[in-house]
């Protein structure tokens, strides 16, 4: 650098700290009297800002000066004793100690600690070129720039923390999904099953024919939608909009949110729905469903499960799919997409809130991936609800 370099700069006022080669990437580059580099989010959250020492009395260095790691103290030190051009001898044979404390006593022997520690003077300083994995100097304004970036950066990576609006959503949602949803898979029973779904118990007293599987599908779907409509009716935000797209939401979600609120049911180990003392498997819905469906949606049932989900996250899931702007019907669709986007501020913000779980990783790109999943094999069998229509307000 010569006589622009580093410690000229440093004569001049300008502050600089330390950063080693892990947190440069590639693109480092040189400026007049500092190093100026790009820097790599992991590299700015990596602790590298601890406080290094002296190489030559201990304290606390502020950075490379004449060519070696120094505090402020040596640094003047050093460039006093070279401008005065004195010999310095020490009475005691160059055997004093020098620290913090004592580097004051023998100047002969603080400047040869100093020339053991490296530093030159100018007239001997080369050309400097980073050392693969030396510390490097940064200015005080790359200094700042970097801090910004890495304040940033720790914010996205920190928790989210859920707002007051955000946390009564959640609560309104709760609500109506406990009241209406979260018990009404044990009351399937209700609807006169075959015998063969009951898991341990007998079949329940009937007081006629048990009517086919298939009947039984009809009567259990009818009755989940119906729970759904009053699931939606306990949201506010949903009651607010006009009756026409409040029918067109339900028409295109009703068979989605069915599947969501389902999946709570799903058994990973024997790929069976346990609803309340019935068991349904994949042969039983090839009574009323087409098999490809039912290949798709048990995989999607697989995938969602796996992720081990909370009641918030699936409710929040669920309000996605229902204020969908672009299903047909639709009026106030720009109303109702700052509604979707409200719930997925606000599952973003409570998957974040949330302890770390490492096999989610990307937890919120999956929902959104599983939901656009769902709604695109519902749509592909062209599967609905054939009592959704008769349901709807």
């Amino acid at each position: 650098l010569g006589k622009e370099s580093a410690e000229g700069k440093e004569e001049e006022g300008e502050h600089y700290s330390l950063l080693t080669h892990a947190e440069l990437t590639a693109t480092s580059s040189h400026t007049t009297g500092s190093v100026t580099a790009t820097l790599a989010p992991e590299a700015m959250a990596s602790g590298e800002d601890e406080p290094k020492n002296c190489a030559v009395c201990g304290d606390r260095a502020t950075g490379y000066h004449f060519h070696a790691l120094t505090c402020e103290g040596c640094k003047g030190f050093f460039r006093r004793t070279v401008n005065k051009n004195t010999t310095l001898s020490c009475p005691f044979a160059g055997s004093c100690k020098v620290n913090k404390a004592q580097r004051r006593h023998c100047p002969a022997c603080r400047l040869q600690k100093c020339l053991n520690a490296g530093m030159k003077k100018d007239s001997e300083l080369a050309p400097y070129h980073p050392r693969p994995h030396g510390p490097l100097i940064l200015s005080a304004e790359a200094l700042a720039l970097r801090r910004a970036k890495q304040a940033q950066w720790q914010a996205q990576r920190a928790p989210g923390q859920l707002n007051k609006e955000q946390k009564a959503l959640v609560q309104t949602l709760l609500r109506a999904h406990t009241r209406h949803v979260g018990t009404m898979f044990d009351q399937f029973v209700q609807f006169r099953p075959p015998a063969h779904l009951f898991v341990h118990q007998q079949p329940l007293p009937t007081l006629g024919p048990v009517p086919p599987l298939l009947a039984h599908f009809a009567d259990v779907t009818t009755f989940m939608v119906e729970q759904i409509i009053k699931f939606t009716k306990d949201l506010p935000l949903f009651r607010s909009l006009p009756m026409e797209d409040q029918i067109s939401l339900l028409k295109g979600a009703a068979v989605e949110i069915c599947q969501i609120a389902l999946n709570t049911t799903f058994c990973l180990q024997t790929q069976n729905f346990l609803c309340g003392p019935l068991r349904y498997s994949i042969e039983d819905g090839a009574h009323g469903f087409q098999e490809e469906f039912l290949e798709l949606i048990f995989r999607f049932h697989g995938t969602l499960r796996r992720l081990q989900l909370q009641e918030p996250e699936y409710v929040l899931m669920a309000a996605m799919a229902l204020f969908s702007p672009d299903r047909p019907g639709v009026t106030r669709r720009a109303e109702i997409d700052q509604l979707q986007e409200e719930m997925a501020l606000t599952l973003q913000s409570y998957i974040r809130d949330q302890p770390p779980r490492p096999r989610n990783r990307f937890l919120y790109a999956k929902l959104l991936g599983l939901l656009a999943e769902l709604r695109a094999s519902i749509m592909h069998t062209g599967t609905r609800s054939s009592t959704s229509r008769d349901c709807l307000p």
